[in-house]
């Protein structure tokens, strides 16, 4: 299976992003959020992939983002859900909005969202709401990226709570700026901030 591909991107539109890499060139189905984010034509590019495999379709789903990814996972989990309808889903909420939405079970927000109906935003409440911990949005005071998500990984798999480690995390970044720059340093200052 394809899990990530780097390549010159030969051309993009809202749903579709065309990278050659190694002389071939790869259709990938992409949200609205990655068009946006994507480099000029011409430009290397590196995507994380779904690959969807069925028995008439071989499709490949392109992400910017590795959390915006990982939603997209969860989503096709959903029955009703398609890899279509979930980069639709992605298209119409960002991927924090659509966390949040369904975590504090705000259909109205859901419902906004083209081909999501009643039934189906009550079905991706009931269906992801416990499912979505891992995704949370990145604490205060700390940017989103790889680091602070491994370091609140590393503690939430220590036994930690996830909000104490989120607050341990922003405390030890609000403290020294330098420590939200190194995994090693920010996870101990998270440590000392949660025995603390």
């Amino acid at each position: 299976m394809i899990a990530h591909l780097r390549g010159r991107l030969l051309s993009k539109h809202p749903q579709q992003a065309i990278v050659e890499a190694a002389g071939v060139g790869y259709d990938v189905v992409i949200s609205v959020p990655t068009f946006t984010a994507l480099p000029a034509e011409g430009v290397e590019v590196a995507l994380h992939i779904h690959t969807h495999v069925r028995e008439d379709t071989l499709a490949l789903y392109g992400f910017l983002d590795r959390g915006e990814k990982r939603i997209f996972e969860r989503l096709i989990t959903v029955s009703g859900v398609g890899p279509k309808l979930a980069v639709t889903i992605l298209s119409g909420l960002s991927a924090e909005r659509l966390v949040a939405a369904i975590r504090s079970q705000d259909h109205a927000t859901l419902t906004t969202i083209p081909g999501v109906g009643k039934k189906l935003a009550e079905r991706l409440v009931v269906e992801l709401k416990d499912k979505l911990d891992d995704l949370a949005s990145a604490p205060a005071g700390v940017e989103a990226g790889p680091l602070a998500d491994d370091v609140l990984s590393a503690l939430v798999n220590l036994g930690y709570q996830r909000p104490v480690a989120q607050k341990a995390i922003s405390a030890a970044a609000g403290k020294d700026k330098k420590a939200a720059e190194n995994f090693d340093t920010l996870f101990r200052a998270a440590l000392a901030a949660i025995r603390s």
